[in-house]
């Protein structure tokens, strides 16, 4: 490790805690000259992005690649829409009071939420991912060092150019850096007293790569195998909008369907299977059939390799359950509990359906493209955790937070306490404005 990343490692979390010593309207007002420097600046970025797309052309990259790394004047938008909407949430985020207890007269006990600390993200090929997570970064007050994919770095460097000139006004450009080389991500996965939390975005093999390698925490999600589950009760017309969109709205996501699960009732009516196959088809879908399904054909598509496959492209596979408890099996064993979603009219069997799919999102008559931080509401993600703890599904702000308690006494000591003396009364108080006083400004230890 070189001392220029001991420096950068150290300055992020200088960064972070002058980010931390900001009241929520200041942060709010850096997150918002982001957005507002997205559509100013367009040119800029779009020029960068250019010199991106020209070398990814010259040198053949990979065509899901390819797809995530173009930036348009739509997609900027997009990106300060959403960034927007995180600087309206963010103003009372940080140091915000989750319960308030009165253990014993004169006793208060209060959790509040604080930043994380230092985080590092590490994204291919897509640069739109660095505004959004500066832009949660600097909401939530934590430090964070990013490093994008080589094949966009005329573009993460014009877009790093934009946050650092966002975070000017406040002396906090410290607190959001790039990481250039992959040598010094291997060193920095190492250092678990400068980093708390490593967030990779990208392919399951750069997901299950970081999570072997690092020492510290990671969150994230090896693979997005995604399902449709079609039950007997389906309405033909949003089964096929749901699975066009599922399917062929950006194949190359990690919330796009990879497996159509279809009840055997459905299969055995040829018209409604019929249109299902020619839709997939009509759009240049390749079909690889499950065991099931070729046992049903005659002369069908190729067998699908593994229900453990995500295509990240025009590509699912398609086969046949003789039954809603199956299909919830058949989710359970071979999903990557990132997406999965039903299409019935029956709502009894959609809410058993919903219970049981241990995935971090679940939908009824809902396409999987929805599982989105930005569709969501929560203007942005860092990335869609699979984990079963701390965050789950599409992470925002709240998911770059955890709590400290806090308590309030009047000289109170634990032997004051017991038989015959004072008692917990644990009351539970109102989480008003005047439970915490942050009138002060806060010392950020992370």
């Amino acid at each position: 490790m070189t001392h220029y990343m001991y420096c950068v490692l150290i300055l992020a979390r200088q960064g972070g805690r002058i980010l931390f010593m900001l009241n929520g309207e200041e942060r709010s007002d850096i997150v918002r000259s982001l957005a507002d420097n997205l559509i100013s600046r367009a040119d800029f970025i779009l020029e960068a992005n250019r010199a991106d797309l020209s070398l990814a052309k010259r040198t053949k990259l990979a065509g899901p690649l390819s797809s995530r790394l173009a930036l348009t004047p739509a997609k900027l938008k997009s990106l300060s829409d959403g960034i927007k909407q995180i600087s309206e949430t963010c103003k009372s985020i940080v140091y915000r009071p989750l319960r308030h207890t009165r253990l014993a007269s004169g006793l208060d006990l209060t959790q509040i939420t604080v930043p994380i600390g230092v985080l590092m993200v590490i994204f291919e090929s897509r640069p739109d991912c660095l505004p959004q997570v500066a832009a949660l970064s600097i909401a939530s007050a934590n430090g964070i060092l990013l490093k994008g994919g080589k094949e966009a770095k005329f573009s993460n460097e014009a877009l790093m150019d934009v946050v650092k000139d966002s975070l000017s006004a406040y002396k906090a450009e410290e607190a959001v850096n790039l990481v250039s080389t992959r040598e010094e991500v291997s060193d920095l996965l190492q250092l678990e007293e400068y980093i708390d939390l490593v967030i990779p975005r990208g392919s399951s093999e750069l997901v299950s790569s970081i999570q072997k390698q690092s020492n510290i925490p990671v969150l994230g999600h090896a693979e997005g195998i995604c399902h449709v589950y079609l039950d007997a009760e389906a309405d033909m017309a949003k089964a096929i909008k749901i699975i066009r969109d599922s399917k062929c709205d950006y194949p190359a996501a990690c919330n796009s369907m990879e497996t159509l699960l279809i009840h055997q009732d459905l299969a055995d009516n040829q018209s409604f299977f019929k249109d299902i196959i020619d839709m997939l088809r009509s759009e240049n879908v390749k079909i690889n059939a499950g065991p099931s399904l070729s046992r049903r054909l005659t002369f069908g598509p190729p067998p699908a390799k593994s229900f453990k496959l995500e295509y990240s492209g025009l590509e699912c596979t398609v086969e046949v359950v003789n039954s809603l408890k199956d299909a919830i099996l058949h989710i359970n064993r071979y999903g990557s509990g990132h997406t999965d979603a039903i299409v019935t009219e029956n709502k009894q069997v959609a809410n058993e359906f919903l219970r049981s799919v241990c995935s971090a999102c679940v939908f009824h008559n809902a396409s999987t493209r929805f599982a989105d931080g930005f569709r969501f509401g929560l203007g942005a993600e860092v990335g869609i955790s699979t984990a079963r703890i701390h965050a789950r599904g599409p992470v925002g702000i709240e998911g770059l937070l955890t709590t400290k308690w806090v308590l309030k006494g009047q000289g109170q000591a634990v032997t004051d306490f017991g038989p015959g003396k004072e008692a917990f009364t644990h009351e539970t108080l109102s989480l008003s404005t005047e439970v915490f006083d942050t009138t002060n400004t806060p010392i950020n230890c992370n």
